[in-house]
């Protein structure tokens, strides 16, 4: 081992075991890395393919540091992750990307000052901790806009929209009272993300931009290269990426989101974390986002990030659509990924397909 490498035949640690630490391990497993899931459920779709599960509650400080007693590193798939346990794991073991990553990332209030403060530009936002507080918010903002929990909450979840006056009241009441941020409508083309990794030597790669259509607030489709304004956005956007990373000393796959707007790109949220929107860098790109990441927390040399073919489009399956697979396998083009989930509820996030153009 040299350099701060961890070497292959070492244990990495991964909390949460669904579909994002199924292929985190999936990554390490092809770099020769034994992956040790820690989750509070009994099972996932990562423990088919990990050679240990530890099940406990991310809160047991007790239990987590057991687990990081048997590991060489630990990183994690997901932000729903009480960031104070996790600073003490790193009395057992390299922790990446750092705790201080996820506490910003888990406040939205946090997040977009801290977003602000590196000249990124996050939609007019204000804090809302009450209803007359939203009142006033709405006011100073205008509206349409929307209401969102400061912690928690993805694909579409702890969000309202306020669309009159009369929707104030009811929005409130959605979100139960949670401190939360009040959003001002931002007229947008696209959406796209940056899907960035920081290696522990400070080297710093960005894939291309996807652009992202979404359905019901759930990401729909990924496709690469974008056009238009995602294209003539992308720069700045992955500055900012790379400013956010520097700043937190991050260590490991980043992805920003963003809207490209008349005025240039408009930052809504980052996750310290891999991420949907770079599953279609499994074929699409020469390294993808997961093995990127595994590369990153063990110290090793990055991969390339450069697209593999001209063209690739990713496609979500989701809940009964993984139903589609015996055509889609018929497909010649398509990539299938199925998350070994054994319950196809609407919204769920059940596997992916890709395709790549040429």
């Amino acid at each position: 081992m040299s350099g701060g490498m961890i070497a292959p035949g070492a244990t990495i640690g991964i909390l949460g075991g669904g579909q994002l630490g199924r292929m985190l391990a999936m990554a390490a497993a092809r770099l020769g890395y034994r992956a040790h899931i820690y989750s509070p459920e009994g099972s996932g779709p990562a423990s088919e393919v990990s050679a240990e599960w530890t099940r406990g509650d991310y809160d047991d400080g007790e239990a987590l540091a057991r687990f990081a007693q048997g590991v060489d590193v630990v990183t994690f798939e997901f932000e729903n992750i009480p960031a104070a346990p996790l600073r003490r794991l790193a009395d057992h073991a390299p922790v990446h990307p750092n705790p201080a990553a996820l506490e910003v990332a888990q406040d939205r209030l946090s997040e977009k000052t801290f977003v602000t403060d590196l000249g990124g530009t996050p939609a007019p936002f204000r804090a809302v901790d009450s209803l007359e507080a939203l009142h006033e918010a709405a006011a100073a903002l205008g509206l349409p806009a929307i209401l969102k929990t400061r912690r928690f909450g993805y694909d579409g979840k702890g969000q309202a929209r306020l669309l009159t006056a009369d929707d104030i009241a009811p929005a409130w009441d959605a979100v139960a009272g949670a401190p939360a941020i009040l959003e001002g409508f931002v007229p947008f083309e696209r959406e796209f993300s940056i899907i960035a990794v920081r290696g522990a030597d400070g080297a710093f790669a960005a894939w291309d931009a996807p652009d992202n259509r979404h359905a019901d607030g759930i990401l729909a489709t990924s496709t690469v290269p974008a056009g238009g304004l995602i294209a003539a956005q992308a720069p700045e956007a992955i500055a900012l990426a790379g400013r956010i990373a520097d700043r937190l000393d991050y260590v490991g796959v980043l992805t920003c989101e963003f809207f490209a707007t008349d005025t240039g790109p408009v930052f809504n949220e980052m996750a310290p974390r891999v991420h949907n929107s770079g599953h279609w860098t499994i074929e699409g790109a020469i390294t993808c986002q997961f093995e990127n990441h595994i590369r990153a927390i063990c110290g090793l040399p990055l991969g390339a990030t450069a697209l593999s073919a001209p063209r690739a489009e990713m496609r979500n399956l989701i809940g009964a659509e993984a139903d589609e697979w015996p055509a889609i396998l018929a497909d010649p083009t398509a990539h299938l990924h199925l998350y070994g989930k054994h319950e196809a509820r609407p919204g769920r996030k059940m596997g992916h397909v890709t395709r790549l153009l040429f």
